[in-house]
């Protein structure tokens, strides 16, 4: 009886994360989306465009990610994450009147990849993906939707602002896999790897931190 009791404590705790974990990847995708809309707001498309700007964003890296590691890709058999992208392109569509900054782009962007990075690492380690290659996964969910949407946007890519970018969410990634190597609980080992990637992204937007540059001259 305690064994039963015991299984099912667990079964019903695994189910419980599991929703909380669905609910953040919501979220997380809620974000991107929005920061796709943003772009095409910044560009002042239509609102197909800004639906398509947004489904872009919020859900371009966790694709290339689940091609790679021969997953399902997450959102054929699962509509909610288009829904919510089209919902955030309608959100900051109906909000258009209000003056944005353009930081507003900046920081959800750093929420989504410090969201993504862990996201994205942590579905690579369901599938059996080796532990560096995890850190890639949660790197690839966490930029690759933001690099589509810059090129589409025709603005500057993140990645050559040569502000702390990439990095933040290799740091958030390793952070994340290295914890769970180690066995440290899920929950824990999230938010630290979460708070650890958004505080660099957030340092490097306010102050402009950068890592030293290739300095050798080049024939």
């Amino acid at each position: 009886m305690p064994l039963n009791f015991t299984g099912f404590a667990i079964i019903k705790a695994m189910n419980e994360i599991s929703h909380i974990f669905t609910f953040l990847d919501y979220a997380g995708t809620f974000v991107f989306a929005a920061t796709g809309a943003f772009a095409a707001a910044k560009k002042k498309h239509d609102i197909i465009a800004f639906c398509f700007f947004a489904i872009i964003t919020g859900v371009g890296g966790g694709t290339l990610r689940d091609l790679l590691i021969g997953a399902p890709v997450f959102w054929i058999n699962q509509p909610a994450y288009i829904a919510i992208s089209i919902f955030a392109a309608c959100f900051v569509w109906i909000l258009g009147r209000v003056v944005w900054k353009f930081d507003i782009l900046l920081w959800l962007d750093a929420i989504g990849l410090a969201a993504f990075c862990v996201v994205g690492a942590n579905k690579a380690m369901n599938f059996g993906v080796s532990p560096l290659n995890c850190i890639m996964m949660g790197i690839i969910s966490a930029v690759v939707g933001g690099i589509i949407r810059d090129v589409l946007a025709n603005q500057q890519n993140m990645l050559l602002r040569r502000e702390i970018y990439i990095t933040a969410a290799l740091v958030g990634a390793s952070c994340f896999v290295i914890l769970s190597v180690f066995n440290i609980g899920f929950w824990l080992s999230a938010i630290i790897a979460f708070t650890l990637a958004l505080s660099l992204r957030a340092a490097a937007i306010l102050f402009g931190l950068t890592l030293p540059g290739f300095n050798k001259k080049v024939e």
